[in-house]
């Protein structure tokens, strides 16, 4: 883009692409706090670059910078962890927010306890509490993002004629990232909260496999 910008000036544009991609990633980052024989030191090098680590990590996709609300992301001091022949290393473990949703439901112990996903609206990482009614249903979309449609089928009575109707409702929830590998048909229990938006009232705190998703032998 640099070479078209310039137009007549293609042979200057060539030669300054040539030297921009010959420095260092080190000399670029001296380069953008002033010229290049003034050099940063170390410390602010690993700091930049440990920015960039979280950044990626949390799929930052947005405009604004996604984080946990109550998590301190620029603090100084290490973990310590010690080894069992006693002696100890440091590394830099990133703070995680969690809660206990409670009512048995447990969180994914991996995606959203070890994870680095930010979800503002997910029941174990984010700010929403479940109160209310605990429901179940099947998946049958998933065309939008972090919100699938789900099918509860009942069962209507009806007084005149002293039978029951078949009957289902379509209802739209939140879908948190912690749980992967959700596909049409998985039976999902979801639990009741504040509204997330126009349509969503409800959020997923279970996934289980759908009967026909498991291998099975089929004739051909």
């Amino acid at each position: 883009m640099l070479i078209l910008g310039l137009g007549k000036c293609g042979a200057f544009a060539a030669c300054f692409h040539h030297f921009i991609i010959s420095i260092s990633p080190k000399e670029r980052l001296c380069h953008s706090y002033g010229t290049r024989k003034v050099q940063q030191p170390d410390n602010l090098l690993g700091f930049h670059q440990n920015l960039l680590k979280l950044a990626i990590m949390a799929d930052q996709a947005e405009r604004a910078f996604q984080k946990q609300p109550t998590v301190f992301l620029n603090r100084k001091k290490t973990v310590a962890t010690r080894k069992k022949g006693g002696s100890s290393t440091s590394k830099n473990k990133i703070a995680r927010y969690t809660r206990n949703v409670g009512l048995g439901f447990k969180p994914p112990s991996r995606e959203a306890i070890d994870g680095t996903y930010i979800d503002k609206k997910c029941p174990f990482t984010g700010n929403v509490s479940i109160r209310g009614r605990i429901l179940t249903g099947v998946v049958t979309k998933m065309k939008m993002q972090r919100t699938i449609i789900i099918r509860r089928d009942y069962l209507h009575y009806v007084t005149k004629y002293n039978r029951f109707e078949k009957r289902h409702r379509n209802m739209a929830v939140h879908l948190s990232p912690c749980f992967r590998d959700v596909s049409l048909g998985d039976i999902v229990t979801i639990g009741e909260c504040r509204p997330l938006s126009k349509t969503v009232r409800f959020n997923t705190l279970k996934v289980s496999r759908g009967p026909g998703s498991k291998k099975s032998f089929n004739k051909f």
